[in-house]
Formats: C-alpha cells, structure tokens, sequence
C-alpha cells in the first residue's frame, strides 16, 4: 500500500497516533494485504478505523462490536468511498458466530475491557474465539495494551479506566497457546502521558528513540502476528 498521508493514518488510529500506528508498519512489513481480496473481521471496531485501513487495501471486511460499530464509522468510510468493502454487524468477542471463515482478524485494545475486572479467562476465551473462526493458515493482526512500567500502573491507578485488565506480558504465550506461530513486539512509553494528541505527538516522537533502549516489560503497547 502506497505510504498513508498523516490525516488518514490519524483516520486510521485516532489516538497516540505516533504510537499506535507502528502496528500498521509492522503488519504492513511482515503480511501482503493489498489486493489480496482477504475476508476479515475487525472486532471491538468503535468508529472503524482497521476495518477502514484493510478496505483502502482492497479487502472485504466485516466491521464489528459488541452492540454494532459507533455511527462515526459509516461517515469515515464514506468518507474515503470505501463502503462496498465494508459490512457491518454486532459481534461479542467472546462468542464469534463463525468457524474456519476469516482470512484475517485484527483487532486494537479490546483485552483489557473484555477482562475487566481481572476476569483473566476472558482475554484467552477471546482468543480460542477468533482461532475458531479463522481459516487454517489465517492471521491474527492485533494492538493491545500493556500493563507498562511503574509508572503507567500509577498514573492509570489515578487517572486511567479503573477497571481496565491490562495484558501482561507473561501472559502471552499462554492464551496464544492454540497458535502455530506467534509474533510480536513493544512499542511506546511516553506518548500516552500526553493530554492532548500534539503533546502525545512530540512524546511519541522521543519514544521512536526510546523502543531501541527500553526492554519490553516498560512499554505500553504490544503489536503482534499470530498464524492459525
């Protein structure tokens, strides 16, 4: 896909933009998507962002949340005359209405509300979940919050989604365990410190430096490959 302009990407991701939108690069790096005419599904869409990316790929997707995507997402994909590509539908995570159907599944920062309240049997239940419904060979393309540093259980002790059960990154292996392969990395510590997305923005800028120097247990963002 050709290189996306800043509004797009911003379309695209919505929030901690520098940050978050290293899951394109690396999924645009390690997986061909365009013109693929892959069959996927992005779980917990909100406003549609991925399901906007894969589209502008030329793949059909199934735009999804738990009681349907938020009305916003209609208006973006219009917005970039991508709609014949998209569906829509209301889909529980945890109890996918498909087996061996999907080319590809992604999804962005939907564990941690799935397992709220430290309900750790659902982050693997979503998991074992799209498994099922992708087709042998099928990719999982994820982004999902980590639990971070000291400093991140702190602030969101005080600030944050009090309920919120962040992947940890001991965990991994095991709720991916169904998996024939699995691949990932970390990304980010300071941007999503920033209160507004410019000063998320310049902090996302010094942590592009900071991913080469810190190990993965302090960053915030996981970014992943997982193959059926």
């Amino acid at each position: 896909m050709k290189l996306l302009d800043e509004q797009t990407k911003k379309d695209i991701i919505n929030w901690d933009i520098s940050n978050w939108s290293k899951a394109l690069d690396y999924w645009e790096k390690n997986i061909p998507l365009e013109d693929k005419k892959y069959k996927c599904l992005e779980l917990g869409a909100s406003c549609g962002g991925l399901s906007l990316w894969l589209a502008l790929n030329r793949n059909k997707v199934i735009c999804s949340d738990v009681q349907g995507p938020h009305k916003d997402a209609r208006r973006l994909h219009e917005k970039y005359t991508c709609g014949d590509n998209i569906e829509y539908a209301a889909i529980d995570a945890t109890a996918i209405p498909y087996e061996n159907h999907f080319d590809l599944i992604v999804f962005k920062s939907i564990l941690g509300g799935i397992s709220s309240n430290n309900q750790d049997v659902y982050k693997k239940k979503t998991l074992d979940e799209i498994y099922k419904a992708l087709k042998p060979g099928g990719i999982l393309l994820f982004a999902e919050n980590l639990q971070g540093s000291f400093l991140h259980t702190a602030l969101r002790k005080k600030f944050g989604t009090k309920n919120w059960n962040y992947l940890r990154l001991n965990e991994i292996d095991k709720i991916f365990s169904e998996y024939r392969s699995i691949e990932y990395t970390t990304v980010g510590f300071l941007g999503c410190l920033g209160r507004t997305e410019n000063q998320r923005t310049v902090l996302g800028k010094i942590d592009t430096v900071l991913d080469k120097l810190l190990p993965g247990k302090y960053k915030y963002i996981a970014i992943g490959i997982a193959v059926k």
